[in-house]
């Protein structure tokens, strides 16, 4: 059963607590069970008919008038201004909602409004990304589950390689030929496939060797094909047993190349200045590094 605290539904839903209070004191609009210490505590359907009434008074509709609706009609009307709208903060309320259900039929409809209204890469720039944000922050505090987490990511990461595989880049003598990967136990690659359609978008050849590879395949692959570029990263130090040691193979097998260090490993980029080896943060950072 899924049980959220009082803070919880603060980070998720964006209400502050004291407001959730007021809001149950004068408007009855949820009712919290209690612990043994009397603490609050907060179901599922508590966390989504906030969420619902968050993207309706965000609207200009007062809470008395949101307290005075049946279920039924909150939830239609919640309904149909998410489904007219496209501002970000309504998409990612609603994002929660399907994330929470295990809706991915729901989730799939998000994404395809944002698409068809924004692109894809902004999609993903700004909407995708910072509600992973969110939601890591979230998982790591208990208050989303891990399966739910894994769920909504995998529809996510299901989309970037559907959008890299589908999409022929237009080859020119400009065009780079880039190696991408991530060290070995780095299991976190939607950043570097996102990364990924961008390069190709941009009109380059990707060669995509993923997750956890042993830095010795990189060298043997960059031999056979040769590449310009070379981009990895890590979500966190927790991967690599040796950070400086990691740096140095790099440094002394792709003397010859660029590389692009992304994610943790940006800070290490920054600090060591090894000639050659650049921090890569944020898309326009790619971009700015790929040209």
């Amino acid at each position: 059963m899924e049980q959220y605290t009082l803070n919880d539904l603060e980070r998720l839903t964006g209400i502050r607590s004291d407001t959730i209070r007021m809001w149950e004191l004068r408007h009855g609009i949820t009712s919290p069970n209690r612990t043994a210490t009397n603490r609050r505590w907060y179901t599922g359907d508590d966390l989504r008919r906030l969420i619902n009434i968050s993207i309706l008074n965000r609207t200009g509709v007062k809470i008395s008038t949101i307290a005075g609706m049946t279920p039924e009609e909150l939830t239609e009307k919640t309904a149909a201004v998410a489904n007219a709208g496209i501002d970000t903060d309504i998409l990612s309320d609603s994002l929660v909602i399907a994330m929470t259900k295990l809706d991915e039929e729901a989730v799939n409809e998000i994404l395809l409004r944002s698409v068809i209204s924004k692109g894809f890469e902004k999609t993903f720039s700004s909407l995708v990304f910072p509600f992973l944000h969110k939601v890591g922050v979230l998982w790591h505090t208990g208050s989303v589950i891990i399966g739910a987490e894994h769920f909504i990511s995998n529809i996510f990461r299901r989309k970037l390689i559907s959008a890299f595989d589908n999409f022929s880049p237009v080859i020119t003598p400009e065009s780079k030929r880039i190696i991408m990967f991530l060290p070995e136990n780095e299991y976190h690659e939607l950043g570097l496939l996102y990364y990924a359609f961008i390069i190709r978008n941009l009109g380059h050849k990707v060669l995509y060797l993923g997750q956890a590879t042993p830095i010795n395949a990189v060298i043997e692959v960059c031999e056979t094909w040769n590449p310009e570029i070379i981009i990895t990263g890590a979500h966190s130090g927790l991967s690599l047993q040796d950070t400086d040691e990691f740096i140095l193979r790099l440094s002394q097998s792709f003397s010859d190349k660029k590389v692009l260090l992304a994610g943790f490993l940006a800070d290490i980029a920054e600090k060591k200045k090894i000639p050659g080896f650049f921090a890569c943060r944020t898309e326009n950072d790619l971009k700015k590094l790929i040209k």
